[in-house]
Parts: C-alpha cells; structure tokens; sequence
C-alpha cells in the first residue's frame, strides 16, 4: 500500500528539527513529504506553520509514512507498543540497538545512526549502518536524509558505539578544550572577546590544514608548528607530560562502556 509521506518523524527535538531542516533546505524532500509526530503541542504547532504535516498520534505516522525516523529518548523508546506497519526504520538513538527495536517493529528493515549536534549548522558527523536495507534506492535516501548536514560514514552496527565516543559526544570534549583556551588567554591579560576570537579563528583554520594536508600526517603539522627551541614545543612538552592523549583516550573509554551499558539495560 503507498504511504501518504515519505518521512514520519518521532519527535520533534533539536535533532529532528536539524534533520527536517537540511533534507528541505537541500531540496531532498519537501515539506508536504514529512509528517511529525510529538507530544509537544508547541514544537509541533512550529512545525506546522512551515507546511509538515502534523500529529500527536503516533500510530499516524507508522501506517502513513514509508520511512520512519526515531528522534526520541530510549526511556521513551521503551513505552511503545509493537506496531507492524512501520517498513523501515531509522533510529538515531544512542544505546538501543536494532535488536531492540525489532522488538517493537518486527517486520521492518531497522537502520541505525549516531549523528552530532553541529548537524543542525550544516557540519556534522554522522555514522550510519544501513546493512538491513536491500535496496541501494534506500540506501540512497538514507544517505540523503544525512549528507546535506553531515559527513555520513557508513559502518556496521558494532562500531556506533565508538562512533558515539569520537563523533557523537567529542563536539562537548571540543567545547571544553575551547573553553579552556579562552580562560588561559584570559589570565595572560586577553579580554574573553579577543581570546575568544582568536581561539575560534584558530580552531577553523587547523580544521582546513588538516582536511587539505595532503600526503602529510597529522604529526607532520604539530612538527611544522613547533620549531626547535620555540615557544609552541614547551606548550606541547607540558601537554604530553600530563598525558593528554592517555586522557582523551579514558574519556572515549568512557563514553563508549556507557553506551554499552545501556544497550545491555
């Protein structure tokens, strides 16, 4: 039986909001395509007045759209009732694997995928494991709902949670690392405006060096910046001293047996 909608989404978040905002602004679905379903009358009521398609039932969604996108928590995940007319399901919840949502939807096709949040501006990460999908036009769709607003990597099913700990959470380890900059600056007799501007500044320009450095690693361009007796070697001999790569690798560990321990609850 043809759906109505081409995408039904589950939740009308932050996440959900950045992904209906890319596939429309990238022209891959119009707003007459998507139906939303939240218990937020509000959220909904927004999403309305730019033409989707709105409901606070649920079972709507499953019976009327072809591709069904979970944007909710997995406490909420876990109060749904088995449903049979969801096909295909893409959940971009973290810590429930498809196994579980087999459980609820047991005749769809279940793709998983751990998106950031700087998808909502157009720059984000996304890895994706579509291996249930049989058609490559599926595949393709998936892969459209995330490439205007992400770089998407496909993967299999049991390197989300990894994904999770250096994709999906590090924008956070980002932030801090910033943050952290901007107070240093701040204490050598920076104003917040002016360290902040320049940490900024810098973050983005070492993003463009490392994406165009060519056949040079990654250690080639921390070399390139510290000159023999410099100034930016006794940076790093302090960083390394304090073991800053053993703390992000414990930092990832971290998140990632998190992200297994929920899968397990």
């Amino acid at each position: 039986m043809k759906k109505n909608f081409k995408l039904g989404v589950i939740g009308a978040g932050f996440m959900a909001n950045a992904i209906i905002k890319g596939v429309i602004d990238a022209k891959v679905l119009a707003p007459n395509d998507i139906i939303v379903n939240d218990i937020n009358e509000s959220a909904l009521e927004k999403l309305k007045n730019n033409g989707l398609s709105v409901t606070l039932d649920k079972e709507e969604v499953f019976s009327n759209a072809e591709f069904i996108l979970l944007a909710v928590k997995p406490q909420t995940f876990i109060t749904f009732v088995t449903n049979e007319s969801a096909k295909k399901v893409i959940s971009i919840m973290a810590g429930v694997n498809k196994a579980k949502i087999k459980e609820k939807f047991p005749l769809a096709k279940v793709v998983r995928c751990m998106p950031n949040t700087p998808v909502s501006v157009g720059f984000g990460a996304v890895g994706i494991d579509a291996s249930d999908l049989e058609c490559e036009k599926d595949v393709e769709f998936v892969n459209s709902l995330f490439s205007g607003v992400a770089k998407v990597s496909f993967v299999t099913e049991d390197k989300l949670s990894a994904i999770t700990g250096i994709s999906g959470s590090s924008p956070a380890y980002f932030y801090l690392f910033a943050k952290s900059l901007i107070e240093a600056g701040v204490n050598q007799g920076l104003t917040e405006e002016e360290a902040e501007k320049m940490v900024l500044a810098t973050m983005c320009g070492a993003q463009k060096m490392l994406e165009n450095r060519g056949e040079k690693s990654i250690d080639d361009l921390i070399t390139a910046v510290c000159s023999k007796g410099g100034t930016t070697i006794e940076a790093m001999k302090v960083l390394n001293e304090e073991k800053l790569p053993f703390i992000v690798d414990k930092a990832v560990n971290a998140c990632v047996n998190r992200v297994n321990e929920l899968e397990k609850l």
